[in-house]
């Protein structure tokens, strides 16, 4: 590429542009330094190949995570109709964000241990009629759900029925434990 940047539509900026966007974007400071966006001109890094032999290849390692599945349709009817049983439960009420965290970790590895099948996640709704940024729990489970070292343990998950929660918890259906 040429030394002098376009637009998106592929126009050369004038250097009175160019001037006008250095000075509008001088004073702006990168949140993460370690981790700014190269700027058009550099060249970017090509990734460094696998030089230890026997190493998987990066894609390899990528498909090495489990992918959720959804709950089925039958077994969520089931669920939510009281008709299929739940293995276990815990309630994450009254815990800090780190306390959940790690009491979920131990729950579902335990559950899974033990040949559960599908557990319950009860978060609660958060307070009512306060904040939006009340109902931590509620907001973070399903990203510690999805989390990479979850997925060996997590099948799938979905929102609870209401006879189960509703909203305020959720149903986790585990992988077999292998072995």
């Amino acid at each position: 590429m040429s030394s002098q940047k376009s637009d998106r539509s592929g126009r050369r900026l004038s250097r009175n542009e160019r001037e006008l966007w250095a000075s509008f974007t001088r004073p702006i400071r990168p949140l993460r330094p370690q981790s700014a966006v190269p700027s058009e001109e550099a060249p970017e890094p090509s990734p460094p190949p696998d030089v230890v032999l026997g190493a998987a290849p990066a894609k390899a390692r990528e498909n090495s995570i489990p992918p959720l599945t959804s709950l089925d349709r039958r077994l969520r009817q089931r669920l939510a109709r009281g008709r299929a049983g739940i293995d276990a439960r815990i309630d994450l009420h009254g815990f800090t964000q780190a306390e959940a965290h790690g009491a979920l970790v131990r729950f579902l590895r335990s559950s899974r241990a033990e040949g559960a099948r599908v557990v319950l996640v009860i978060t609660g709704k958060g307070m009512r009629g306060a904040a939006e940024d009340q109902g931590v729990l509620r907001r973070q489970v399903p990203h510690w759900l999805r989390s990479p070292n979850l997925r060996e343990t997590v099948l799938g998950f979905e929102t609870a029925g209401p006879k189960h929660g509703g909203e305020g918890a959720f149903y986790v259906r585990l992988r077999r434990a292998r072995g």
